[in-house]
């Protein structure tokens, strides 16, 4: 299995070079940019359906609309007004979201060569360790900025907070303050009270690897 690094490209690069000695320096480099690319731009799966990003946020969002206001409702239920009043207002409910690599989202960067298509078709089918940062992933990176109580059209009295990870066709290793964290596979969508803040820094540009530079 083969890991790639989506926060630090050159160790991305470092690891297919390593894999696929042979290649070509700058093929080694147009690899790894489609590589990332498949991680980056997973696609989202949730209640069974594949989501693109970013052209289906609103989809993906509008899907999300009725798993929300049953949140809401839930907490409306169990929870009484004193004990509304003393709870932390940065507590957030949890929902979780599936991904798994997009292919096509590679592909693009590879134009016409097939060789280097049928080696990322490979590696993917072979299964790929993304080691990331949370603001690495595009979707992550869209609905930690999702206004919940406008996109439901009600007041959602606590923060909703979408956690994305890796659950189909690869394995996602986060990396935060605390080190590494490998994320189990996991296919249904859970609730969980958590308390944690998302990083909401921009997603890097595959462009940082510079490809002439390879």
């Amino acid at each position: 299995m083969l890991t790639c690094q989506l926060t630090k490209l050159e160790s991305a690069l470092d690891q297919v070079k390593k894999a696929y000695p042979k290649l070509m320096p700058a093929d080694a480099a147009l690899l790894t940019t489609a590589l990332v690319s498949t991680g980056r731009h997973a696609f989202a799966i949730y209640e069974g359906e594949q989501y693109v990003w970013p052209k289906d946020n609103d989809r993906l969002q509008t899907a999300m609309i009725p798993h929300v206001k049953i949140t809401q409702e839930a907490i409306e239920a169990n929870t009484t007004k004193k004990a509304a009043k003393n709870a932390p207002e940065d507590e957030p409910v949890q929902i979780n979201v599936g991904l798994t690599p997009d292919y096509s989202a590679g592909e693009k960067y590879l134009q016409d060569r097939k060789d280097l298509k049928t080696l990322l078709s490979d590696i993917l089918q072979e299964g790929v360790e993304f080691a990331y940062q949370p603001s690495d992933i595009g979707w992550q990176w869209a609905l930690d900025r999702a206004n919940w109580s406008t996109i439901a059209g009600q007041d959602i009295s606590r923060r909703i907070k979408v956690k994305t990870a890796f659950t189909e066709g690869a394995v996602g290793v986060e990396m935060g303050a605390a080190g590494a964290k490998k994320k189990s596979t996991r296919k249904t969508v859970e609730i969980s009270d958590v308390a944690e803040d998302g990083d909401l820094t921009e997603p890097l540009d595959e462009s940082d690897l510079d490809v002439s530079e390879a």
